[in-house]
């Protein structure tokens, strides 16, 4: 049965908001202040001695000269390295979760819902793409996800949330995040996990729509089928998957000005 575009939207905007708790987690904290930090430190001269700058100034430099978001390195790096950058971040760690029911807890095992949990990894994935394209309006995300997810094109910009409908989607987003919901809890791996796995199960409620989202090549399928490396066939199909969602995306935001 094909479902309203009020009801795909009313599916997608809990949806957007609880990604960003999800991709928090995902990222690196800047606890250091790293972001704005450049090396050597704005307060010693660049010909400096070792004596003169301290062991923890060295380590920090250290750690601005990784590329991951919240350092000096991560700020010089162009949109489309940090968008490769979300493809294979976020993107390998929510194939495996999609792969391997295992990884996402007891609620991986009752709920069979690992095409949905496909479907949430390549929407956080187009969520933090968009964000690096300085794209962050709830109303674009939603419209993004319904065009790469669902091959539907909305226009929310005629559409007011009305506070009922504002306040539901946050109660339904503080249920997705869970553990992750501003409880002060570090975000671990597990945590992180789970919440994807909670994503799945709310974009589970369009199934019949989630065969629109892009998926791996027809051979990924049928390796999917065979025992033992099923595994492998079904890992391999959701990160060509990914990739093809990443793409689209690019070519959405290109689009409409955004990239």
């Amino acid at each position: 049965m094909t479902i309203s575009d009020d009801d795909l939207v009313r599916v997608l905007r809990p949806f957007v908001r609880a990604t960003r708790p999800v991709l928090d987690g995902l990222r690196e904290s800047d606890p250091f202040g790293l972001r704005a930090r450049v090396t050597p430190g704005p307060d010693l001269p660049e010909d400096a001695t070792d004596e003169e700058r301290s062991l923890a100034d060295k380590i920090l430099d250290t750690l601005a000269s990784v590329k991951v978001p919240g350092t000096s390195a991560w700020a010089a790096m162009g949109v489309p390295a940090r968008t490769d950058w979300w493809v294979y971040r976020v993107g390998r760690f929510t194939t495996l979760i999609a792969a391997i029911p295992g990884l996402g807890g007891a609620l991986a095992r009752t709920l069979p819902v690992s095409d949905a949990v496909g479907a949430a990894g390549e929407g956080l994935l187009l969520v933090a793409i968009a964000g690096e394209h300085g794209v962050r309006s709830e109303d674009r995300l939603v419209e993004l996800l319904a065009s790469v997810l669902f091959r539907r094109e909305l226009d929310l910009a005629a559409r007011e949330l009305t506070a009922a409908e504002d306040a539901d989607a946050d109660a339904r987003a503080d249920e997705l995040t869970g553990d992750l919901a501003g409880d002060g809890k570090r975000a671990t791996l597990k945590r992180v996990g789970s919440a994807v796995w909670r994503l799945g199960r709310a974009l589970w409620s369009v199934e019949d729509e989630l065969d629109k989202r892009p998926h791996g090549r027809f051979y990924h399928q049928w390796l999917g089928l065979l025992p033992v490396v099923g595994v492998v066939g079904k890992y391999l199909g959701e990160w060509s998957g990914l990739k093809r969602a990443a793409k689209q995306a690019r070519a959405w935001l290109l689009h409409r000005g955004f990239a």
